[in-house]
């Protein structure tokens, strides 16, 4: 063998082993999670006596147990759950584990080595390698909800791998796994899960604002633009009111047109979500509208999101 085919393959033992290390020291922190019909989804050991999973493979609220790093196996109770983030938060009593070496995906960049790591029994941990596809900033999901920035994954999610971490390659926990629309792998990053964490096991769900108002975007004739002053000709049309919500508390009424909230233009849906998050709940919010060709200013006392039954 010649010299360079030699450094190259010691190359490659070290970075073997640097991966193997990363496996193992990120799985003494990973669980396996008995909340569904034959095969467990994976967690994580958070923070002390804290395990995180993915909401959507928490299929009953009750009888859930969980198995941990030696083989044992421990009941946990549901502390919450937000389908927004496809999080939910489990308690362990009485449980010394170590608690996951939390790191940050914004430390990473498009084409790093990564790993997701699962326990799917009591065999040992499970690992999948891939790399970073891409990164962006924050975003939010289909379902509304708010992450920190949006991490897709070129890797393998076998069976059980959902809810599990996504290592770096020292080992520390920088997001968790879930599956995306049309089959992409994304990673939640650990930012978001710590901030969710917190507001789950103070409420035991997230708070999201609410204005009880369908809209859709429109654009305002010229005229209206000229005659009201306007800085844009886009807002958004009201074509329902919800009964007993805070917009029709504060007089709002379908053919009202949207066109800021506290000053900012909004054209679309996504700017409301993006001005209205969860902070704003209980607290005024001046909407300007057009009404009849006319410009009008409502205040509307932003309200929570009501819970859908599950």
């Amino acid at each position: 063998m010649d010299t360079s085919s030699s450094e190259t393959a010691s190359a490659l033992l070290a970075l073997s082993h640097e991966l193997a290390e990363a496996v193992e020291r990120a799985g003494r922190a990973v669980v396996a999670v008995h909340a569904r019909q034959r095969m467990p989804s994976s967690g994580v050991h958070w923070r002390e006596g804290v395990v995180v999973t993915a909401d959507h493979t928490v299929k009953r609220d009750e009888e859930i147990t969980v198995t941990l790093p030696d083989g044992g196996s421990v009941p946990a109770m549901l502390a919450g759950r937000d389908s927004s983030t496809d999080l939910a938060v489990l308690k362990l009593q009485g449980v010394e584990l170590p608690t996951a070496d939390l790191g940050d995906v914004s430390s990473l960049k498009v084409g790093h080595l990564v790993l997701a790591v699962a326990r799917t029994g009591e065999r040992g941990p499970s690992a999948s390698l891939g790399v970073i596809s891409a990164l962006s900033g924050a975003w939010r999901t289909r379902h509304g909800g708010q992450l920190d920035r949006f991490v897709r994954l070129d890797l393998t999610l076998y069976p059980g791998f959902s809810g599990g971490p996504l290592v770096d390659g020292q080992g520390r926990v920088v997001g968790i796994n879930t599956s995306g629309p049309r089959n992409m792998v994304l990673a939640i990053p650990a930012s978001t899960v710590t901030h969710v964490v917190g507001q789950l096991l103070e409420k035991g769900h997230i708070a999201r604002s609410y204005l009880g108002l369908g809209m859709q975007s429109v654009r305002l004739p010229e005229t209206f633009k000229r005659t009201l002053h306007l800085a844009d000709d886009g807002g958004l049309i009201v074509v329902a009111v919800e009964s007993d919500s805070p917009a029709e508390k504060a007089g709002m009424l379908i053919g009202d047109v949207l066109i800021a909230l506290d000053g900012t233009p909004v054209s679309d849906t996504a700017d409301v979500q993006a001005i209205l998050g969860p902070e704003r709940v209980g607290t005024p919010v001046r909407v300007s509208i057009v009404r009849a060709g006319t410009s009008a200013e409502l205040t509307i006392t932003v309200g929570e999101r009501p819970r859908r039954r599950r």
